[in-house]
């Protein structure tokens, strides 16, 4: 996609925006906007799947000329039916999709009475879910569209108002071309990134600190796919809208599954909605919804790559019970209850194969705080060695909070056993008016040292397990990249001599001074 391309689309997507900006919270209109783009994404793949199939069955016509259905297309659409809920994992009719409804509400009068595309599009939405009842598919789809309330008097107070804005948002849509049949081009994945950063810079609050900047997720992905081209699979215990474990997917090429689990339902929503915007195939993904810590859904798996952005210093149930599970029992200690960053890192640690490479983002305290924490760094540093490489990000990037980051790299097989390497990346970066931003450079400066293990003065250094043992186990990157600047030496006799003769210039200044004010006739104020 060309720049002016880019920004064509950043208007479009700008406009549907501004209608519902003023009338909700930005956490509210995301789900409306996303909900719509998918669901104009289901029927434009829909109708490829449906073009591609007729043409191949020598059959003359489009998906479009089945909408009015007689004996001879309702055979025809009792087959594409089959062929799509196989292969797509659900189906939609012509009347349903969304180009026909945007077309019908704008050459249909409309009055205070005229409720058809409310009723319209509650009927389709459910009908997208019930499509894949008792299918492979059925729990991907279930409940998909939820979030979506029609019936909300934020969009309106009358029906009237309600259809009005429903279908300026579709008018909106309908002109922006995804380009699907065109694979070189991802409109949707510039689409999604650009809505969900304007969501997190308007909503500001605490809840988006969960939401992972670009810049961050482009980090976590090149340091889980170094060196590789293929990933058996890819995982994220806390996956929010499925993004990061999207952009793991753009660093290789190719990622045989992903998976991944997510508290919340409405962004459990957002996950599934992304992985089959982004062309994931149902089968290929497995999203679950409950509590990470609490219910773990993928205890029998173990993953090549794992990413994350967990809550920071989340609260969890950390009762002596947990001694007994798989994933911490080893440890012979907990995470803190009012601090579960730990215990988010074992449940990963657990899950990660032999071969595989995880890297977690965690608030910077995770590094030296005492009791348990500590005697976990411990463990995972003395009795395990996984620690790869920790680095310290600038303060302020993430929306909704400005402590300091960083991220933990974790390798069960390190090709580097007798060191960890620390990089100092706080200083580097583009200071804007909300939050701060890295930039293209200082993401590659990151990934280049952390590939070559390189040591540069200021910014890393490779540090002994020795040298981490004297250190007590505290891994605060200054104990290990020293970024003093000295002060510049200033030499009093220089100085004494400036100052004796800004004396001598300002005792000629104030004599001029004296003879002007006695030329004028005027006192002088020296």
């Amino acid at each position: 996609m060309t720049e002016a391309q880019k920004q064509l689309l950043e208007k479009q997507l700008w406009s549907i925006a501004d209608t519902l900006r003023w009338k909700m919270d930005a956490d509210e209109f995301r789900d409306y906007i996303l909900g719509f783009i998918f669901y104009k994404y289901l029927s434009e793949k829909v109708t490829l799947k449906a073009d591609k199939l007729l043409h191949e069955w020598w059959i003359n016509k489009s998906y479009e000329d089945l909408l009015w259905s007689n004996n001879e297309t309702l055979e025809i659409l009792k087959a594409l039916k089959i062929e799509a809920i196989d292969d797509l994992g659900y189906f939609l009719y012509p009347q349903e999709l969304f180009s026909y409804i945007a077309k019908k509400w704008n050459s249909t009068s409309q009055n205070e009475s005229d409720n058809f595309i409310l009723e319209d599009l509650t009927k389709i939405l459910k009908n997208i879910e019930s499509s894949t009842m008792w299918t492979d598919s059925e729990d991907d789809f279930d409940n998909l569209f939820a979030d979506m309330d029609l019936t909300s008097q934020k969009l309106g107070k009358t029906v009237a108002l309600k259809n009005e804005l429903i279908a300026k948002i579709m008018w909106y849509l309908n002109k922006i071309d995804f380009k699907l049949e065109d694979s070189q081009i991802d409109v949707l994945w510039d689409a999604y990134e650009y809505l969900i950063w304007q969501f997190a810079s308007w909503a500001g609050k605490k809840a988006w600190e969960f939401y992972t900047p670009q810049e961050v997720s482009k980090i976590l992905a090149k340091l889980v796919t170094s060196n590789k081209k293929k990933l058996r699979n890819v995982y994220d215990p806390t996956c929010w809208s499925g993004s990061l474990l999207l952009r793991v997917a753009k660093k290789v090429d190719e990622v045989g599954a992903f998976y991944g689990q997510e508290l919340n339902n409405t962004t459990y929503n957002l996950a599934r909605m992304n992985m089959i915007l982004h062309d994931v195939n149902y089968r290929r993904f497995d999203i679950k919804n409950w509590d990470t810590l609490e219910h773990p859904e993928h205890m029998w798996k173990k993953f090549e790559a794992i990413v994350a952005n967990p809550p920071f210093s989340a609260h969890w149930k950390a009762n002596d019970l947990k001694l007994t599970d798989d994933r911490f029992w080893i440890y012979g200690k907990l995470a803190p209850a009012t601090k579960a960053d730990f215990a988010f890192i074992q449940h990963m640690i657990y899950h990660l194969d032999d071969n595989g490479t995880m890297a977690v983002v965690v608030p910077h305290w995770v590094l030296f705080r005492w009791a348990s924490e500590w005697h976990i760094r411990r463990y995972l540093i003395e009795n395990r060695n996984y620690l790869d490489a920790v680095i310290w990000l600038p303060a302020n990037i993430f929306f909704g909070t400005s402590i300091p980051t960083c991220i933990l790299v974790f390798k069960k097989c390190r090709a580097n056993p007798d060191d960890v390497l620390f990089i100092d990346a706080s200083n580097d970066f583009e200071k804007n008016k909300n939050q701060n931003r890295l930039r293209e450079e200082d993401i590659e400066k990151i990934i280049t040292t952390y590939k070559k293990r390189e040591e540069i003065e200021k910014y890393s250094h490779k540090a002994s397990l020795e040298e981490i043992k004297e250190n007590d186990y505290n891994l605060n990157i200054p104990r290990y990249v020293d970024t003093f600047e000295e002060e510049e030496q200033i030499d009093l006799d220089v100085v004494a001599e400036r100052l004796l003769k800004i004396e001598e210039e300002s005792k000629e200044i104030d004599e001029k001074i004296k003879s002007f004010c006695e030329e004028l006739g005027i006192k002088s104020p020296v």
